[in-house]
This record gives structure tokens, sequence and C-alpha cells, in this order.
């Protein structure tokens, strides 16, 4: 029996850049983001500023833009990745730290855990978006269609 792909809209939050050039590579999201999860530093961070050469070319805020069809999920061989409504979850019990979603994202929003080997992904709680001095971060709520098999 062949499946067939149909389209679901779904909604949910997602964390979106509202003004690169307000950012001034402070990492004070990237350090948010860590500790909600428990962490200091910027290890364990889901979003990642980097700069084009300080402030006179400014910062790029990286985070997952929760693709319609992401490549990370696809490329998954142990399908340890899935949707929770609009976000990417891993299940880190099936993950076994191949690095391929990362390789993958288009953007470069997953980033490899260095202890665990495992990645670490945005899952647009909009915690980072408090504590950004200059609102570049901003949540909003969207509606996206996605595919689904079956």
């Amino acid at each position: 029996m062949q499946s067939t792909t149909r389209m679901v809209k779904v909604r949910g939050k997602k964390v979106y850049v509202r003004d690169y050039e307000s950012c001034v590579g402070c990492g004070l999201c990237m350090l948010a983001c860590s500790r909600r999860q428990g962490f200091g530093g910027f290890g364990k961070s889901a979003i990642t500023v980097r700069s084009f050469g300080g402030f006179e070319r400014g910062f790029s805020i990286v985070l997952c833009r929760v693709c319609p069809d992401p490549p990370c999920m696809r490329v998954c061989p142990m399908d340890a990745m899935s949707r929770r409504g609009i976000v990417i979850a891993i299940n880190y019990d099936k993950c076994i730290g191949c690095g391929r979603c990362a390789e993958a994202c288009t953007v470069g929003a997953i980033q490899i855990d260095e202890e665990t080997g495992k990645p670490v992904i945005c899952t647009h709680c909009g915690y980072c978006t408090m504590f950004c001095p200059h609102n570049v971060l901003q949540v909003e709520e969207v509606e996206l269609e996605i595919p689904v098999s079956g």
C-alpha cells in the first residue's frame, strides 16, 4: 500500500528576528537559552549570535526557522526528530549523535552539544526574547502548512 502526503495546517509560536540592525552582539539571548535549560555559558544555547565583523558590520542571529518540510528531519537515520506543533522535537533516546541534522540544516541553526554529541535546536519558547535589551527578538503566532504522510 502506497502512502500519500497531504498538507495540514498547524499553529504555534515562533521566535523571529524583528530587527537585525538593533543587535549589538551582547549574547544575552544565548545565555538566557542555556540558563533556561539549567546550564551556564553559551555551550547549550539553541540560538547563536555571529559577528559580521563587529559593530561596523553588524551581527547575525541564527535560530531554527521551522521549515515546512525540514531537511533535518528527512536525513535523520533513526527518526529521532519529529514535529510537536510547528516545532521540531528531538527524541534523545533514539538519537545516535551522527550530526546529519546539523549538516542538513540550510541556515546552520542546529548546534551539536560538545558533551553529548547530540543536537540542540530551538523550541521557540520565547524565553530569550525577555532578555534582549534592544527587542531584536520577538515571538509571534504563526500558521504553517506542513506535509504529513498517511
